[in-house]
């Protein structure tokens, strides 16, 4: 048996802190019901890009709004 992540369900009420924000943008998506039925494993390779893709930018916001507070103080 391959060594690998593991189709382990997914508990949204046990959410390790990176997961909360994949977990909101998946919810945004609608797919949660798909995450929590199935596991993260069973996104297809385009919802999967999909979410990392809006988990960067909305850290790249988050960046940079917290650059332009610390520019009025």
């Amino acid at each position: 048996m391959p060594k690998g992540k593991k189709n382990e369900p997914f508990d949204p009420h046990n959410m390790k802190p990176e997961d909360v924000l994949k977990f909101e943008i998946a919810t945004e998506l609608g797919l949660s019901d798909k995450v929590v039925k199935e596991g993260w494993r069973s996104l297809t390779a385009k919802e999967s890009g999909r979410i990392g893709g809006l988990i960067t930018k909305r850290k790249r916001e988050l960046k940079q709004n917290d650059l332009q507070k610390e520019e009025e103080q």
